[in-house]
């Protein structure tokens, strides 16, 4: 039997197919970019035509790559989570693009549901808040707003990401998503097995044009023969930060990650029972095996790695992500400069849709090493405030797993440990996203009987970082970032 495990990581910015051998190690990966479509301020949106097209040449890619599709044992799905895809069951267009999770344009919306009184019944069913990061207000503004939608009628299809591949690699045979990405959706309680009722009404969506929620380990489908010359079972499947909370090992309550994508990602093990936040974070399903939930209390950072796409594409600041370790190590310290970087609102633990970014204390000494350091200060001063909101809530770090494309930065990653106070522990192989969901998918073909196995086999080594900041620095950094947030 062929043991290659065959990964789609759908992000943000780009899809990528990933070929990984048992013991986790990567054979092969091919990408490209996808074109982000800003219509309005604080809008943002794909072309789920686009995502469904370059996700199908990857993935070709990558069936070459391994010899053919019989030498391909499962594939596993990770994907950006909340953005929205609507499309016509008949003929398997989108109807529209697709509202990305970074969309603003239902804040006053989720404002008004909020001023009505519905936020507490929401996040006490599905441990979320009521911001439009989340996909239910985005598919009522999709009905509402957009005349071919609610012109599909029962031909309409409303899906995240994962559910978009899963009908289009099984052509249509299969309107299936996770649990870890429908917990995302605002329209499934914690603790249901189905979309709820009530949910969905709230927000006029009619539950028959959603996909069945389903185990994150498969087999969940087999792919259309037709697109890789045979059948390939797909046995995985995960939100993005699910998948790397898994492909980090965090199987044991407490154990905490952060990913450092397009936007930052907290997650901690909180085991069998879902967890309620007092102070802003959200509670989420991690994993699903045999209709057996494991959750996670989450923080969300929107603005992470898409800053230094800022600095470079926008500001002209620096020409490459790297560039930025080597300007924060120019200078010996901030300057006095602080940014704020809420580019698209602040999430956990503020949740203010409405804050834009800002760049304080400037001066004519100021040059472009201290605002690009202060953008990478940024990232530990925002970890930080959800460090302090998970004390509150009874969750203390004893270390923090750090993985995502962003964290290659040696400089920022020695600053987490040293604004934390903790030791910060990074993996050979960064991208624990894609990991993850190779875990899943061999987990879900049979070949490891269960997800700490799993683990044991495909992660590698790791490189750790130990706090070294003399700690009256830190109160100082802290106290410049109050003074910084306080005026958003």
């Amino acid at each position: 039997m062929s043991r290659q495990l065959l990964v789609i990581d759908e992000g943000t910015t780009s899809t990528r197919a990933m070929l990984f051998g048992p013991d986790g190690s990567l054979i092969s990966s091919a990408q490209r970019p996808l074109a982000q479509h800003y219509p309005a301020p604080g809008q943002v949106e794909h072309d789920a035509a686009e995502i469904w097209a370059k996700t199908l040449a990857v993935t070709q890619e990558m069936v070459e790559a391994a010899g053919g599709a019989a030498k391909i044992a499962a594939i596993g799905i990770t994907n950006q989570r909340e953005t929205v895809v609507a499309w016509d069951r008949v003929t398997g267009q989108p109807i529209g693009t697709a509202l990305v999770w970074q969309d603003r344009r239902t804040a006053q919306r989720c404002a008004e549901l909020e001023a009505a009184g519905h936020e507490a019944m929401i996040q006490w069913r599905t441990g979320l808040l009521l911001d439009p990061y989340f996909s239910a207000s985005k598919m009522e503004w999709m009905v509402r707003h957009r005349p071919e939608v609610r012109a599909a009628g029962e031909r309409l299809a409303f899906g995240t990401i994962d559910a978009w591949l899963i009908w289009q690699l099984t052509r249509g045979a299969v309107h299936a998503t996770d649990a870890t990405n429908a917990s995302r959706t605002m329209l499934m309680a914690l603790d249901g097995t189905g979309w709820d009722d009530e949910l969905c009404g709230l927000f006029g969506i009619d539950p028959t044009s959603l996909p069945l929620i389903v185990d994150s380990t498969g087999p969940i489908g087999t792919t259309d023969p037709a697109l890789f010359g045979a059948s390939i079972p797909i046995c995985g499947v995960a939100g993005d930060q699910q998948a790397a909370t898994i492909g980090q090992g965090c199987l044991t309550p407490g154990d905490t990650k952060a990913t450092f994508g397009t936007g930052a990602f907290i997650l901690t093990n909180s085991g069998e029972t879902p967890p309620h936040s007092a102070n802003r974070l959200l509670s989420t399903v991690l994993c699903q095996l045999q209709g057996q939930r494991s959750y996670a209390l989450e923080g969300s950072v929107f603005v992470a790695g898409s800053l230094m796409q800022w600095l470079r594409d926008s500001a002209g600041l620096i020409v490459t992500a790297a560039e930025s370790e080597q300007l924060a190590r120019a200078v010996a310290d901030n300057g006095g400069c602080y940014m704020v970087p809420a580019l698209s609102g602040l999430g956990a633990p503020h949740w203010r849709p409405e804050a834009r970014g800002t760049i304080s204390g400037i001066s004519f000494a100021t040059t472009k090493a201290h605002i690009v350091r202060a953008a990478l200060e940024a990232q530990a001063h925002q970890v930080h405030d959800l460090m302090l909101a998970y004390a509150a809530d009874g969750v203390r770090w004893g270390r923090l797993k750090i993985d995502g494309g962003m964290v290659r930065n040696d400089w920022l990653a020695q600053d987490l440990a040293d604004m934390l106070g903790l030791p910060v522990e990074r993996p050979e192989f960064i991208e624990t996203t894609a990991l993850g969901a190779a875990m899943l998918a061999a987990v879900g073909a049979g070949i490891y009987p269960d997800l700490e196995a799993a683990a044991a086999a495909m992660r590698g080594a790791v490189t750790r970082f130990v706090p070294k900041m003399d700690g009256a620095e830190r109160e100082r950094r802290l106290t410049g970032w109050k003074e910084a947030l306080g005026k958003v």
